[in-house]
């Protein structure tokens, strides 16, 4: 079974200073060329305007609340600003209430928080969209709540040791997607899940390409894609492994296991690669489908003990 690459961020140099190279202020605003010693500080001065924070390479133990505009958070290289084990509100290193928010190049890494759903990052109002970032060892990656029109992009991006169903709590999982427009996730990499599902979401439509599902280091771990109320849109070129550790081993991917909010039936699933690690055969399901619509199930390359799709 192929299993893409990790994805690599731009530079492998991991900074472990707690403010900027050079000791100015690490947060500034490329349209101003202020600078801030915080990330809350920098999305402040933005406000309801349009504005890009650079963030000097870093470990920073804060976070940061966007309460409006539209603001991009880049990493000045990628790969070396890391948000680290600090959440805000009790919900994520980053908060995003704005029209729009954009991350690139940023680690975020060791969010936990009472509840179990400490993130990366919380996505409340507006679109977000996320590119080359590492979200690692934290209870959930990206967690998003429900509201009309929103939209969520992914892209080269990793979900490393995440999710969570202990402490008699809900579970957490590598990214929850809540009751938005759409969905796209593609040419990123999902592993060594720690419970939960990898991807979950409740979008009307979802754009999931290309993607590596590598569940060879999970503990507990559950389905690899979950469309909770169903979808329509496509799954094409994903590479799955299911491991041995499982909470639930019986499917690969679910469609609308918590009730049919959405119709399915322009649901195209092609061009996917699933199977388990070395050694272990089981009786698993590709699709498991809980409605009763057409869900275009076309070319996969199957492992032989897997069942193509039933109906539950």
């Amino acid at each position: 079974m192929r299993i893409l690459p990790t994805i690599l961020l731009a530079s492998a140099a991991i900074a472990s200073t707690a403010v900027a190279q050079g000791g100015t202020a690490p947060f500034t605003i490329a349209e101003t060329g202020q600078s801030y010693a915080s990330i809350g500080d920098a999305l402040a001065a933005i406000g309801d305007r349009r504005g890009t924070v650079i963030v000097a390479p870093g470990t920073y133990h804060q976070c940061g609340v966007q309460q409006g505009g539209d603001v991009t958070i880049r990493a000045a290289t990628p790969g070396t600003a890391i948000f680290d084990g600090v959440p805000c509100e009790g919900k994520g290193a980053l908060v995003l209430r704005g029209r729009a928010s954009t991350v690139e190049g940023i680690i975020f890494q060791n969010i936990r928080v009472p509840d179990g759903n400490g993130a990366g990052i919380r996505l409340e109002s507006g679109n977000l969209t996320v590119r080359n970032s590492l979200f690692r060892n934290s209870e959930e990656g990206i967690l998003t709540g429900d509201y009309d029109g929103g939209q969520v992009v992914i892209d080269k991006s990793t979900f490393r040791h995440l999710g969570r169903c202990d402490r008699d709590l809900d579970c957490a999982h590598g990214v929850y997607i809540g009751r938005l427009a759409s969905l796209s996730v593609t040419n990123s990499r999902f592993d060594q899940g720690d419970g939960g599902h990898y991807l979950k979401t409740r979008t009307a439509r979802v754009a999931i390409s290309g993607n590596s599902f590598d569940d060879s280091g999970g503990k507990l771990t559950n389905y690899m894609i979950d469309l909770s109320n169903g979808a329509s849109g496509t799954i094409s070129g994903n590479d799955m492994v299911q491991g041995k550790d499982k909470d639930n081993w019986s499917a690969f991917i679910t469609v609308a296991p918590e009730g049919r909010e959405h119709s399915s039936a322009g649901l195209v699933i092609e061009g996917n690669k699933a199977g388990f690690v070395p050694g272990l055969a089981r009786g698993s399901t590709f699709v498991a489908n809980f409605t009763d619509d057409p869900v275009k199930i076309g070319a996969n390359e199957l492992a032989p003990s897997m069942k193509v799709k039933d109906r539950r």
